[in-house]
């Protein structure tokens, strides 16, 4: 087998096995480099030797890629500060590596890997390998630090997998380190960081859509905690998600007022049409200041779009009520319930009830008996508090 055939496999088993790890390798455009001695990824692309490739197993190049991938969402030289880099490059193949193997992945010959670097972050490792380096060292702690510093100086381009390197501080700069120099200055021109933001956009996406299906790899948290710690304001979410599904339409309500007096009927071209379904959890659990902000997001979603055509569903363990309004009439609802909380009552009058949803927003607590099946229209539950809910996104009221 060629080391094109086991790219190639090697991409489509991860998409089935480790679907975020094969979505980000295949999102990852490939370079053949055989100047460096196994792989490395500059954020953009990942650049490979073809003669390390053919002597690895499939798995093995399961791994690479992946290890690769996830170099690239890392950005560990947005990461890097003040630190040394071939110390903090080690360190960061230790976490993505750890990663790796904690997601059932086959660990190759000469990969950076200790047990006790598992569920740390690089940060952690990092300060975890300087500290080891200075117990072990005969020279004090001020000519440690320097010598570490210093050896920045002879660190390869590429450290992955290479147990045959040793950083030696008497060196002269090599080819392949001025090489190094050369790709981190082509990595700042104008045409370089245009590429590095498409790819973060892409690789967020990437990101936001396996989140949503439940796809993403253990501790992936570990390496990428950006993604985990970033807050919006709800809010801001609430209405970007809204306005997504607002969209341009042709309705009969009103008509086209141009050819009405010949008695011809045309439709009228509506504008920022929104339409959505809306489900207000009025069970005992919710308390009366959360049902209030439930209520005022419902009537602020009225006044920002004047076209919209919103059924209202208000539902405990059951349907108490459900009313459509469109531009123009007051916000007028009568709260009722108080009961237990069942979601399934809802979805069910959905899909007897109302024609051709596309999405629904349903305020709630969380906590409640959510259905089984999965409906063929969006849903975003919106909730005070974390709930791992079965299909859907959750957006986290902060309050």
């Amino acid at each position: 087998m060629t080391y094109q055939q086991k790219i190639t496999k090697a991409k489509a088993k991860l998409m089935l096995e480790h679907p975020y790890f094969g979505t980000v390798a295949s999102a990852l455009p490939l370079e053949q480099n055989n100047e460096i001695l196994t792989f490395t990824s500059d954020g953009v692309k990942m650049h490979y030797n073809s003669e390390y490739l053919d002597r690895l197993s499939l798995e093995e190049v399961e791994f690479v890629m992946a290890n690769g991938a996830m170099h690239t969402v890392l950005k560990h030289h947005e990461r890097l500060g003040d630190r040394t880099k071939w110390l903090w490059q080690t360190a960061t193949d230790y976490v993505v590596n750890a990663m790796l193997v904690k997601n059932g992945m086959h660990l190759p010959e000469y990969a950076y890997f200790e047990e006790k670097f598992d569920g740390m972050y690089v940060e952690e490792v990092y300060e975890m390998l300087r500290a080891e380096m200075m117990d072990n060292s005969d020279h004090s702690m001020e000519q440690e630090t320097e010598q570490i510093t210093d050896s920045d100086e002879t660190g390869v381009e590429n450290l992955h997998m290479q147990k045959e390197h040793t950083p030696d501080n008497n060196a002269e700069d090599t080819e392949e380190e001025q090489n190094a120099d050369d790709n981190e200055e082509v990595l700042n021109t104008p045409e370089k960081k245009e590429e590095q933001e498409e790819m973060k956009e892409r690789l967020e996406q990437i990101f936001q859509k396996l989140k949503r299906q439940g796809n993403l790899p253990k501790d992936l948290e570990l390496v990428i905690p950006e993604y985990f710690s970033h807050k919006v304001d709800w809010r801001e979410f609430l209405y970007g998600y809204i306005a997504t599904h607002a969209k341009t339409s042709y309705t009969f309500t009103p008509p086209n007022m141009k050819f009405l007096y010949r008695g011809i009927y045309l439709p009228s071209m509506s504008s920022d049409l929104l339409r959505v379904i809306v489900a207000v959890d009025t069970s005992g659990s919710v308390y009366e200041s959360l049902l209030s902000t439930f209520l005022g997001e419902v009537s602020a979603m009225m006044q920002q779009y004047p076209n919209y055509e919103i059924d209202l569903i208000t539902a405990d363990a059951k349907v108490q009520s459900h009313k459509t309004f469109l531009p123009g009439e007051p916000l007028d609802y009568e709260i009722s319930g108080g009961g237990g909380t069942d979601f399934r009552p809802v979805f069910e009058y959905i899909d007897q009830q109302i024609d051709y949803p596309t999405l629904l927003l349903y305020f709630t607590d969380g906590d409640g008996i959510f259905p089984k099946d999965v409906p063929m229209y969006d849903v975003l539950w919106v909730m005070p508090q974390e709930v791992d809910v079965p299909f859907g996104e959750a957006l986290l009221l902060d309050l």
